[in-house]
């Protein structure tokens, strides 16, 4: 038995595929290439050029693999970008995830797991928030996210699909054994672009507003090492098959930073005192979000391991300067 990781070409999507082969499993990796890098692929997984949108190549990557799992990252993540171009997020985001959960459904795969996102909250009123919050996007991308998890919900209850939707936080870090990476061009992660700052690629790091009801007036939010979120999907994996109903979890380790918290935290690891200069608020951003992840615990068996933000900055910072020194291409 395989499992099919959509977008497994891309940032944590591979990372996914590393902690899948670790354990043991089977992957197929499907991914276009549109954002993801082929040699973000291991050779032990089988890699299929194609869109998850493609009907026609679902079933041809069923006829060939023995699936029993689909875990789904492919997509649009750009939250100023689903701003000015909604009909491409709910595009990639909610009709290939409906062309993908059509195709679950028709061969019968009985679990599902789906990369989601705080951003369906949107400007929550109570912090930490819990997966029974109001939800209220703010973005294209958050309504295009939360659109997929209703389907599952509504799919899920007519079909024997379970599915478990984990709501990302901010995620960030590498693979500390540096195999995979923030490697996507023009990459927006706060973290990312400050090491980048710090590296010397950047002539600046541009903060999105400095004018939020937060501590420091810059948006607070919970970073989660891409590895410790890699294992919380093995985790909900491991729930599903042991017959765990379908639900949504909230994936960060309920603790904020704001945003010059993490700059700060940078500058400290990296030893370099790079410029910043503060911008116009972006359409789309909450001021804070701080998740609150009693649910995933109780339910799962799942322990961070990397839940130290000087840590999560060590990491990315070791991938990008092996980026930046053609340690990967």
């Amino acid at each position: 038995m395989a499992l099919l990781i959509t977008g497994g070409a891309g940032y944590i999507g591979s990372h996914m595929m590393w902690a899948a082969l670790d354990a043991g499993r089977s992957v197929v990796v499907l991914d276009n290439l549109s954002t993801g890098r082929r040699d973000a692929v291991a050779d032990a997984a089988t890699f299929i050029e194609g869109d998850v949108g493609d009907a026609a190549l679902l079933d041809r990557i069923f006829n060939d693999h023995d699936i029993d799992a689909i875990l789904h990252f492919a997509g649009s993540i750009i939250v100023p970008e689903s701003v000015e171009n909604p009909l491409l997020y709910y595009r990639n985001n909610t009709g290939n995830s409906r062309t993908l959960i059509e195709a679950a459904v028709r061969r019968a795969v009985p679990h599902f797991i789906f990369s989601s996102t705080a951003a369906v909250y949107g400007d929550p009123e109570v912090i930490p928030v819990a997966e029974d919050a109001p939800l209220g996007p703010l973005s294209p991308y958050g309504t295009s996210k939360l659109m997929t998890e209703l389907m599952l919900q509504d799919t899920s209850a007519a079909h024997p699909l379970r599915f478990a939707a984990l709501r990302y936080f901010n995620v960030a870090g590498a693979d500390p054994d540096g195999r995979a990476g923030q490697a996507t061009p023009n990459a927006t992660h706060l973290i990312k672009v400050a090491c980048q700052a710090a590296l010397g690629q950047r002539d600046h790091l541009a903060v999105f507003g400095d004018d939020y009801d937060t501590p420091d007036g810059t948006g607070v939010r919970d970073y989660i090492h891409v590895s410790d979120l890699a294992d919380a999907h093995m985790a909900a994996l491991a729930y599903l098959e042991a017959g765990g109903a379908s639900d949504v979890f909230n994936c960060g380790y309920g603790t904020g930073y704001s945003v010059m918290e993490v700059i700060a935290a940078v500058k400290d690891v990296s030893g370099v005192d790079f410029p910043v200069k503060v911008m116009p608020r972006r359409a789309g951003d909450s001021p804070k979000v701080v998740a609150k992840v009693d649910k995933l615990h109780a339910h799962m068996d799942w322990t961070p391991r990397h839940a130290d933000l000087r840590h999560i900055i060590r990491t990315a910072l070791a991938f990008e300067q092996q980026l930046n020194t053609g340690g990967r291409t």
